[in-house]
């Protein structure tokens, strides 16, 4: 058995999709990844990280690549639930039914975003546990399905207070989203800039009435329809290597919820899925680092899944080059420098450059005259771009 073309097309456009999004965003590639993985798996996503650090316009940007119903809101302890939910129906009450509408709001969306998800009062966070656990919102004497497929959550931090445990806990994904570090501000700043730059123009070809999307918008149906192949993916060769993480796990002292662990299965079916395969293998044990419930304990969760995988023979976190390496290249770059005629052969010349410097960047952060000498070609190049 394989799968169908089509469901290979839409798992290749959902390749290219987080594709262009690591391209915009600076260190996001895990949100990326665990964003995708959750719409396949109609699984919810908590991103922790302080205000500011691109995670609404990352999943803006994710949404709106899904030709789909969306929901966006900031809550805040004064939020009503008629913000989330819907208003009353007034002229149904007169006749004495209570209805909600809901048309444009929470319980019609299929991709939803709550800014702050924890902070709504206890009426919006009881009925939220339902909607998101059940895809039931109860609207008066009704039962009322919900054709959510992923709500993304955002907050600084998990809550302390032990009511809202069980509504935390529905978010089977999390990952933590913490700002740039210094070492790498160049980079957030030519990453964040270049996607200004693209909305701006999207912005004026769209004045123009001509087309702004950079990839083909996947239909709902199509990203829905996955779901049904997560059954067929065997699991028989990961589950002894799950089960001895889990024994892992609690050895460390990490608390994991029976509802985690069963949904992990859940999680490597969508990871085998996405990569095209039958039969998950090691390498779809990557979102098990990615169902800690506090934290403190993502890195401890990481090192013994990453562990479990490498002695298992899965793939490796890629070495990283060394200095002379990236120092060859860059010496290969300079001596084609004077060889650059054009603003195309200029521009890819300075993509070149920027590689460089990202590699130094993320794995050598003390490797400061590296970086130095390959800004100073940027600059030099930058120069002669401004001439061309």
């Amino acid at each position: 058995m394989s799968y169908p073309e089509a469901t290979l097309r839409t798992v290749d456009r959902l390749s290219r999709l987080a594709k262009e999004l690591k391209r915009q965003f600076f260190l996001r590639d895990e949100a990326v990844d665990i964003l995708v993985l959750g719409a396949v798996c109609q699984e919810h996503v908590l991103l922790l990280g302080p205000p500011g650090t691109a995670k609404s316009d990352l999943l803006t940007r994710f949404a709106e690549q899904i030709d789909a119903p969306r929901f966006h809101y900031l809550l805040t302890r004064f939020t009503e639930p008629a913000e989330i939910f819907g208003p009353l129906d007034l002229p149904a009450f007169q006749e004495g039914r209570y209805h909600v509408r809901t048309e444009g709001m929470l319980p019609s969306a299929t991709i939803a975003f709550l800014d702050e998800v924890f902070q709504g009062g206890s009426a919006i966070l009881n009925t939220l546990l339902t909607l998101v656990n059940e895809r039931v919102f109860h609207n008066g004497p009704v039962r009322q399905r919900v054709p959510l497929m992923s709500l993304v959550g955002a907050s600084n931090e998990l809550p302390d207070d032990p009511t809202l445990k069980a509504f935390a806990d529905r978010f089977a994904l999390r990952v933590l989203a913490p700002p740039a570090p210094d070492e790498g501000l160049g980079e957030l700043l030519d990453r964040g800039w270049d996607l200004e730059v693209e909305r701006l123009d999207a912005a004026k070809r769209n004045e123009r009435g001509e087309g702004t999307a950079v990839l083909p918008m996947l239909k709902e149906s199509a990203v829905r329809a996955l779901q049904y192949h997560l059954a067929e993916v065997k699991l028989s060769e990961v589950r002894p290597l799950y089960e001895q993480i889990l024994r892992d796990t609690r050895a460390e002292g990490l608390e994991l919820s029976d509802r985690r662990i069963v949904k992990g299965l859940r999680l490597m079916a969508g990871a085998a899925l996405l990569a095209g395969r039958e039969q998950a293998a090691v390498e779809d044990l990557w979102p098990i680092k990615h169902v800690w419930s506090r934290p403190s304990d993502a890195p401890i969760l990481r090192r013994v899944v990453e562990t479990r995988m490498a002695e298992a023979g899965g793939a490796k976190a890629p070495r990283a080059r060394g200095q002379r390496h990236i120092l060859a290249d860059l010496e290969t770059l300079e001596e084609r420098e004077g060889s650059l005629r054009g603003e195309t052969a200029i521009s890819a010349h300075l993509m070149a450059l920027n590689r460089l410097r990202r590699e130094v960047i993320l794995d050598h952060p003390d490797g400061r005259e590296l970086r130095e000498r390959i800004e100073g070609v940027v600059r030099r190049v930058l120069a002669r771009l401004e001439e061309a």
